[in-house]
C-alpha cells in the first residue's frame, strides 16, 4: 500500500488531523514533488514520537535550529516510504541501533508551519511541513547520543515533562495529542 492509500484511510483522531488529511491529500492530487524539498512550499517529512518499552517516556531532543526539546524525524528527501524515514531519522539522531514501530500504521498527521531560518549557511522560507507520524520504541538502557549538527542535547522525558520542556506552543498542542492518543490505544 502507498502513502497516499495509508493517508486516505488514516483514521484522524480530532478535528485537527480531519482537516490537515483533506489538505494533504488535495496537495498530493495538486503537486507531483511534495516529497523533495524542490517544492519550496510544502513537503513531506516524516516524525517519531519515541517512547521506551513501557511507553512512559519519550526520547526527546534539544533541536538547534528551533532551540527548543524537540521529536526526532525528518525530510522525504525523495523517500516516499515515510516509515522508513522516521526510523532512519529516530536513529541518526539519537544514535540508537534498535529502534522498531510499535505499530507500522500512520499514528498522527499534522500540518505544521516552519518559520524562516538559515541552514547550513543558506536562507530557508517560510514553508510548511506535511508530517506524518509513527510511534516508535526504543529501551531506555540502550546508549544514546546527540547529532551535534542538529541537536545538542538529547534526554528520556516523562511523557508530560516532555510537553512542559517543548518551548514551542503548536508543538505543545501537538505532544499533548500524541500522549492523549497513547493513552487511548493497548498496541
Amino acid at each position: 500500500m502507498n502513502i497516499k492509500q495509508k493517508l486516505e484511510q488514516f483514521r484522524p483522531y480530532n478535528e485537527q488531523e480531519e482537516k490537515d488529511q483533506e489538505i494533504i491529500l488535495r496537495y498530493m492530487d495538486t503537486f507531483n514533488n511534495l516529497f523533495t524539498r524542490e517544492n519550496e512550499f510544502a513537503h513531506f517529512t516524516a516524525s517519531a514520537w519515541l517512547v521506551n518499552e513501557s511507553r512512559t517516556k519519550v526520547l526527546m531532543v534539544f533541536h538547534n535550529i528551533y532551540n527548543s526539546w524537540s521529536w526526532v524525524g525528518g525530510h522525504a528527501d525523495g523517500e516516499m516510504d515515510l516509515l522508513h524515514v522516521a526510523l532512519k531519522e529516530a536513529k541518526e539522531e539519537t544514535g540508537l541501533t534498535n529502534v522498531k514501530p510499535v505499530t507500522e500504521e500512520i499514528y498522527s498527521i499534522e500540518i505544521l508551519g516552519v518559520p524562516a531560518h538559515v541552514k547550513k549557511g543558506k536562507y530557508v522560507a517560510t514553508h510548511v511541513h506535511l508530517n506524518v507520524t509513527y510511534l516508535l520504541e526504543a529501551s531506555e538502557s540502550e546508549l544514546i547520543h546527540i547529532k551535534p549538527d542538529e541537536n545538542s542535547d538529547i534526554a528520556w522525558l516523562d511523557l508530560d515533562k516532555a510537553i512542559e520542556m517543548s518551548t514551542e506552543p503548536e508543538m505543545k498542542v501537538v505532544y499533548q495529542k500524541l500522549n492523549e492518543k497513547l493513552g487511548l490505544h493497548t498496541f
